[in-house]
């Protein structure tokens, strides 16, 4: 057998290829399940550094009593349980001062995105009763525990923690791990998910940071960009009660998308309850009222209010709200 002896030159041959062999670094023990693709996701698409993500999701905490509040929402409630929650004396009261002292900036801002100023006011008097209850969670740990520990809407939850760390630092009204908000990772006055940050918040106030907690403009701005960006139409109507007769054929919908022209549903056998244009783009809800169904026509901008809560609960209480404190503001202005 013949055995090989290295001479100098070979022995610094392999050295320098061991030197130049590419050094792979250890994974990052996760401490979150997913939390490893996930970075990598965001490092890849942001350039971030994964590193930092990983010190961010590291100081998050799976909160129990995130999924317990989840699995119990308003939502499930029945329409004459759900209005009090929101239609109440000083909610309304609340409402009216608040547009009275914010006015000009309200419909400077609602001529601009073409949404009348009383929807904007009652999106906050519902979501943080205008700005008072902006949410006891960090959103961080809302969406980690949504996101990675709650698999029936894990998809969702985990696409709005990506997009939360991949927000700039200038879209958010602080540090990241800092912010609080709702159970669900809404944050602000208006209860934004990071997606709608990213697509419709607006630095209106022009001072390079969109600060959804602390600014105004940005947060008047942002909802009636909302709400304009999802298709509301100016001046057009939101709902309108109906009176059905004995005849009337039962309707099932599976959400308020407008679906037939006014007249339509009431050839089916229900009535306006107020002057209406018979082609009008329409859908009914029936809601179980304190005094027993009620019957509504529901229209666009009725629809977009449930593109921010899908529930025709919420939608119909912002609506009520809304309605509630023009009606104050007009009482208001005519005593003065």
């Amino acid at each position: 057998m013949t055995v090989f002896h290295a001479t100098p030159v070979f022995r610094l041959v392999i050295a320098l290829g061991l030197l130049a062999a590419p050094v792979i670094p250890p994974l990052h023990a996760q401490t979150h399940p997913g939390q490893v693709a996930l970075v990598r996701e965001v490092a890849r698409d942001t350039g971030k550094s994964a590193a930092a993500l990983n010190r961010l999701l590291d100081g998050a905490t799976r909160q129990q009593s995130i999924l317990d509040a989840i699995s119990r929402p308003a939502e499930a409630k029945p329409w004459r349980d759900y209005r009090p929650i929101f239609m109440t004396d000083q909610r309304i009261a609340d409402g009216v001062a608040f547009y009275r002292e914010h006015r000009a900036l309200l419909e400077q801002v609602g001529r601009q995105y073409g949404v009348a100023p009383e929807y904007i006011v009652a999106i906050l008097g519902v979501e943080t009763n205008y700005g008072r209850l902006g949410g006891k969670y960090k959103v961080l740990d809302a969406l980690v525990t949504l996101g990675l520990y709650y698999p029936p809407r894990a998809t969702f939850f985990r696409e709005q923690l990506k997009v939360l760390l991949e927000l700039p630092d200038n879209h958010l009204a602080g540090p990241l791990d800092t912010l609080l908000g709702s159970y669900a990772g809404a944050q602000g006055w208006g209860q934004f998910m990071p997606s709608s940050i990213r697509d419709f918040a607006v630095d209106a106030d022009h001072d390079g940071r969109i600060d959804l907690r602390n600014s105004l403009p940005d947060i008047f701005a942002s909802v009636a960009n909302y709400f304009a960006g999802h298709g509301w139409v100016r001046g057009g109507p939101v709902a309108m009660r109906a009176q059905p007769d004995s005849a009337a054929t039962p309707i099932t919908v599976k959400d308020s998308k407008p679906q037939w022209p006014l007249e339509q549903l009431e050839a089916w056998g229900y009535a306006p309850l107020a002057p209406a244009n018979p082609g009008e783009p329409s859908s009914l809800q029936a809601l179980d009222g304190a005094a027993g169904p009620e019957y509504w026509f529901t229209f666009q901008n009725f629809y977009v209010i449930t593109t921010y809560n899908r529930s025709p609960l919420y939608a119909m209480a912002v609506h009520q709200l809304a309605q509630a404190i023009d009606a104050g503001v007009q009482q208001a202005d005519a005593t003065q």
